[in-house]
């Protein structure tokens, strides 16, 4: 499980280092925005494998992805740290917030030292136009300048950036990913809906519920949502069957369009949301029926979901008056309750939502959407207890740079060791 601790002091540069930092800055041209010194990408993974999660002390050949290719060469006083002292970096760009997560490995887990979240709403519009609108793509790339300062003043060693369901329906979301790049230095990877499944379970596997049998997480993001069964007999999950539909709370909430100020348009605005997820998840449904139904006979049906509106609708149920990560990461809350919830603020009036505590005026045109999403996913793998995750593709990510990134230095270390050996 991830260590979140308050971000740390940066260190403070020995006398060396700065003059050879302040160097380098008199050579940059005045007023240039330098792009941050390491990144890296990974290509689309080509299927959800069987070893997709991996614990960071992993064989090399179970590495799913390849290893990372940098795009910048380190400065030369950028001296690569012992593999525990590296920071690690993961900017996940969805179609309703960018998030920044920055860590460092911390035994097979890793600590946080720094992070960033903002809504940005970058499918805003969408759905109707088939384009990032101006101004969400200027939302966007602020939120990624600071991203870049961060990644900056963090020393990062090795980052992967992604950009999920807006970026792959945008007719100009190539484009985009090329200026965000030019901007601001920061390579982005539109990754699959196969992929972000993926990293969405390596982010988040380790607070399932212990017990026999296959298990269901899920994922509630602003373009899309993932259900994905999961076989959980071995401490590496397996995945066994994954469904993608690009429905999540933007672009169902947007697909919709306004709703009258009655309750009957509100119900019945919500009555077609959960059609649309029903109907998108439908083949779905039918293929894991035998595991739904062996897990039923057991009674170890087990759900985990990570998404803003599981979180959100968590801290509804323990009565939170706002919002708190610690109480709220790893809970298990009764599926009944969230079902009262999601009807409750299905039917009340956009005024009512924004005064609910923990939803506000940021997500309370969004929130009923999630609700749908949320309650069309009971109907599907109808278990007691939902587990609640304030993590997901930004852990996954970590973790898979930590697994490739590790090994490279611990190889390195043993050859040096070998060499000293040898020659004395």
């Amino acid at each position: 499980m991830a260590e979140l601790d308050p971000p740390a002091q940066q260190r403070k540069a020995r006398p060396g280092k700065r003059r050879a930092r302040r160097a380098a800055s008199r050579g940059s041209p005045k007023g240039a925005r330098p792009a941050p010194a390491v990144s890296a990408t990974s290509p689309d993974s080509p299927a959800l494998r069987p070893a997709a999660s991996l614990p960071m002390n992993a064989p090399a050949q179970a590495v799913s992805a390849p290893p990372l290719p940098i795009e910048a060469p380190r400065a030369p006083w950028q001296k690569t740290p012992p593999f525990h002292r590296q920071a690690y970096a993961a900017i996940d760009l969805g179609t309703n917030n960018c998030r920044l997560l920055i860590a460092r490995p911390s035994g097979d887990h890793f600590m946080v030292i720094d992070a960033f979240s903002r809504v940005v709403r970058l499918g805003e519009g969408l759905a109707q136009s088939g384009r990032l609108s101006d101004a969400a793509m200027d939302r966007a790339l602020g939120a990624l300048h600071i991203c870049a300062d961060k990644l900056r003043k963090r020393g990062v060693h090795l980052a992967r950036s992604v950009a999920t369901e807006a970026c792959r329906r945008a007719s100009n979301g190539e484009a985009f990913i090329e200026r965000v790049h030019r901007e601001t230095g920061i390579r982005l990877n539109i990754i699959t809906a196969e992929e972000e499944a993926r990293l969405a379970v390596l982010g988040c596997h380790i607070l399932l519920e212990p017990g026999q049998g296959p298990a269901m997480i899920f994922d509630i993001g602003g373009g899309s949502t993932e259900m994905v069964l999961v076989d959980t007999s071995e401490a590496v999950p397996r995945i066994m069957d994954w469904q993608s539909v690009p429905w999540g709370v933007v672009s169902l909430t947007e697909s919709i369009g306004p709703i009258e100020l009655t309750a009957e348009a509100r119900a019945a605005a919500y009555t077609e949301m959960r059609r649309r997820i029903t109907d998108g998840f439908a083949r779905f449904s039918e293929r894991v029926t035998p595991a739904r139904e062996a897990a039923a006979v057991d009674g170890s049906l087990r759900l985990l979901g990570t998404s803003g509106t599981v979180t959100t609708l968590a801290s509804l149920h323990l009565g939170l008056p706002q919002y708190d990560r610690s109480a709220v990461d790893g809970v298990i809350v009764p599926t009944d309750s969230m079902r009262e919830i999601s009807q409750r603020l299905a039917h009340i009036s956009p005024a009512e939502r924004i005064a609910v505590p923990c939803i506000g005026r940021e997500r309370a045109d969004l929130v009923v959407a999630g609700c749908a999403i949320l309650e069309s996913i009971f109907d599907i793998w109808p278990a007691e207890r939902l587990g609640i995750a304030d993590r997901g593709i930004r852990e996954g990510i970590l973790r898979s740079l930590m697994a490739a990134g590790g090994l490279g230095d611990r190889r390195a270390a043993e050859a040096v060791q070998t060499s000293k050996g040898a020659a004395s």
